[in-house]
């Protein structure tokens, strides 16, 4: 247990330095961007006296390094700036969106842990029969399969053709959770479906390798259920898809927003849609920071439960 805390602070002591070079490399891509600040608040109708004097309120003339630390400033006291006129606080905005984006991403992930240890369990149990031939072909499509042409084609099918479910939009769980299911049902299966098809393969074959072992033969020959057997090798097996859970997420994350814009969906992609065809630095700035935050936490997250099922790590 010692060891455990040990190298759990040692991970969540990392979490500062890597904000820092997140936020450094986010402020860093969004300086190229060829939108103009004083142009985007004040409109096109600004006289050039009036655009020099916003760029000097607000900094935008100060060099890259002071802004930086002006920006970390404002990051540090929860500002992310305002957006374009209407004006409105980004955080206030991120607010409101990015808990659809989270419920996508959960739902997604959800859906995909299931299907991969369904599919992954049968196909190590059924290996060189027809049910693992079978998960092997599928496997491969889903993962060449991309998200967002797998939701046009869920919503062609099961939104146009059969209308089981709406094509776009989104209901609050608190008016109505079987529409808020509905309405997040084919975004989540076209996240997940890719990545149970990845983690399904991890799945197997880790299952195949635990299966092949000398305590599984030991436990077969004493006699023990099978369902004990299976139980004790799925908990070995699962250390090493644990290892990529992380970056899984981190592509459900991203994956969420493209399918977001697919599906009308007001989370965080359509901010980012929103910031970029308006030209908001800010809007897209703080959308994307919060996206590589939220990428970063979940990721030490995935660290100390594998520290947590893999003991022998801990000693590293």
């Amino acid at each position: 247990m010692v060891a455990f805390l040990r190298l759990a602070l040692r991970r969540v002591a990392m979490m500062p330095v890597m904000i820092l070079g997140i936020a450094l490399l986010v402020f860093v891509v969004m300086q190229f961007s060829p939108a103009d600040p004083a142009y985007n608040a004040l409109g096109d109708s600004a006289s050039p006296a009036a655009r020099a004097a916003f760029a000097e309120a607000h900094g935008l003339n100060d060099p890259l390094p002071v802004r930086y630390f002006s920006f970390l400033g404002q990051l540090l006291r929860g500002d992310l700036g305002v957006t374009v006129p209407p004006s409105q606080p980004v955080v206030d905005r991120i607010l409101t969106a990015f808990p659809l984006t989270l419920q996508l991403t959960l739902l997604g992930l959800a859906l995909a842990i299931v299907l991969a240890l369904v599919l992954g369990v049968t196909s190590a149990m059924y290996r060189d029969r027809w049910p693992d031939q079978v998960f092997r072909v599928l496997s491969m499509a889903g993962i060449a399969l991309p998200s967002f042409w797998l939701g046009v084609l869920l919503i062609q099918q099961f939104a146009l053709n059969t209308p089981l479910f709406p094509t776009g939009g989104y209901v609050n769980p608190a008016d109505s959770f079987t529409g808020w299911l509905r309405s997040l049902a084919l975004p989540a299966i076209s996240l997940a479906l890719p990545v149970a098809a990845s983690l399904a393969r991890l799945i197997r074959t880790s299952m195949v390798t635990e299966l092949d072992r000398d305590y599984v033969r030991t436990a077969r020959g004493s006699g023990l259920p099978p369902f004990l057997i299976i139980r004790s090798v799925l908990r070995n097996a699962l250390v090493t898809p644990l290892t990529v859970l992380g970056v899984k997420v981190g592509y459900l994350l991203s994956g969420a927003v493209v399918i977001e814009a697919i599906f009308d969906l007001p989370g965080m992609g359509k901010l980012i849609l929103e910031g970029v065809s308006g030209g908001d630095v800010a809007l897209v700035q703080g959308t994307v920071l919060t996206i590589a935050i939220a990428f970063l936490v979940v990721n030490v997250v995935v660290d100390l439960l594998y520290l947590l099922v893999n003991p022998r790590i801990r000693t590293v």
